[in-house]
């Protein structure tokens, strides 16, 4: 762990497993990974159980996809000295906080999850009237909070899954937060703060809860974390007590907006394995190459000598991903006036993909040489997560009254 990385600014994020990875996988989620783990107190992990919710009833590879994907995660330039790397099922307490989060959810918020019905009108071949799948959003939110994350790495299509995490959270602290103790704990939490601290906090509670100021309650939740001589306990009903329910059990994480990167395939839609558009992430650089000049490009294009649209060739699309201002240039113009032939436009795109790839090779090679050390990896990562886990659903049974 870097000695850079703010307290309390843990960040959790899942993959669901698909067996190795490809280059849409690389620039859409495993870059960002890259750039959150030298920062933030990471934890990854491979979601074989949500791999189950749609696919059920073809079960078998899944341990070996889920290990082949941390072996590309770690080609990729994961570290597990500064991230914990994992497998869900692992993990018991994900299910464990699942089912106990269930007695507490309304069916009505899982069906409102946009993707809940879209997924049921695009997977029409596929029995998805099952607890299973109806559940995932809810199998996600114990994902969640089973770490107590700040952040939740995620683009805008998963906004809403994280609002489902935060109001489960929310009710969960409404029901088992008003502990016994807990107005004698708040008080005495209370009296720790300075007598400008204390002031603010009063400030910021009556904002909050009188005017409904969100940014009222983000400004104390930092204020705790800033505050020398507080418990967890302390901060813990100090933030429930702004948030105007019990003990914070369980906080509401934070959306941490990535940059979506919608990566294209070699038809020009999203590459998907589903779409049988997919360049993997080690792939061999001979097959780079065939794929790449096997690639449809502008149907204006019949003749060596027909001007051409880059915006109507998918090669375009990689371009706008790899190539430089001087090579898009040389292509546009090149393309519009016949001076350059489709299989010239390909070149650099096959150069740039092939040597952004060469070093993942490298260490991807190192890991398949080294299959005791990637064991290790996902066992260490593991045990670190189970603890973690454990902790949090040791709290949330005492809240609940099932523990002492």
């Amino acid at each position: 762990m870097t000695d850079n990385i703010v307290a309390d600014q843990r960040v959790v994020s899942g993959m669901r497993v698909t067996g190795r990875m490809h280059l849409g996988n690389y620039h859409g989620a495993l870059k960002n990974w890259l750039q959150l783990q030298a920062d933030y107190d990471c934890y990854f992990f491979a979601a074989d159980w949500h791999a189950l919710t749609t696919n059920y009833e073809h079960t078998a590879g899944i341990a070996s996809q889920s290990r082949l994907m941390i072996e590309d995660w770690l080609a990729a330039g994961l570290d597990s000295t500064l991230t914990k790397i994992f497998i869900q099922s692992g993990v018991p307490q994900h299910a464990e906080l699942h089912l106990l989060l269930s007695m507490i959810t309304p069916l009505a918020w899982l069906e409102r999850v946009p993707t809940y019905k879209d997924q049921q009108e695009k997977l029409k071949d596929k029995d998805l009237s099952t607890y299973g799948f109806l559940g995932y959003p809810l199998l996600q939110t114990a994902d969640i909070l089973v770490y107590k994350p700040k952040y939740v790495p995620v683009g805008e299509d998963q906004i809403p899954h994280v609002e489902l995490t935060r109001e489960i959270a929310r009710r969960f602290n409404y029901l088992f937060g008003q502990t016994s103790d807990f107005i004698q704990t708040t008080t005495a939490a209370f009296a720790k703060l300075s007598k400008h601290q204390a002031q603010f906090f009063q400030q910021l509670l009556r904002r909050y809860q009188q005017q409904g100021d969100v940014e009222s309650l983000q400004e104390g939740q930092q204020l705790l974390q800033q505050v020398a001589g507080l418990s967890r306990n302390d901060r813990e009903c100090l933030a429930g007590h702004l948030a105007g329910h019990g003990k914070e059990i369980l906080p509401a994480p934070e959306v941490l907006l990535t940059k979506e990167a919608k990566f294209p395939g070699l038809d020009g839609q999203k590459m998907s394995k589903s779409y049988n558009n997919t360049i993997a992430l080690t792939e061999e650089p001979e097959s780079v190459a065939m794929k790449i000049k096997r690639m449809p490009t502008d149907p204006a294009r019949q003749k060596r000598t027909d001007p051409g649209e880059p915006e109507k060739c998918p090669v375009w699309a990689l371009h706008k991903v790899y190539s430089n201002a001087q090579v898009k240039d040389w292509v546009v113009t090149g393309c519009r006036s016949a001076g350059i032939g489709c299989l010239d436009c390909k070149s650099p795109v096959i150069d740039s993909i092939i040597a952004e790839q060469k070093p993942i090779i490298e260490r991807a090679e190192y890991f398949a040489a080294n299959p005791k050390l990637v064991t290790k990896i996902i066992a260490d990562g593991t045990e670190q997560a189970r603890a973690t886990a454990q902790q949090t659903l040791t709290e949330v049974k005492v809240a609940m009254g099932i523990a002492e």
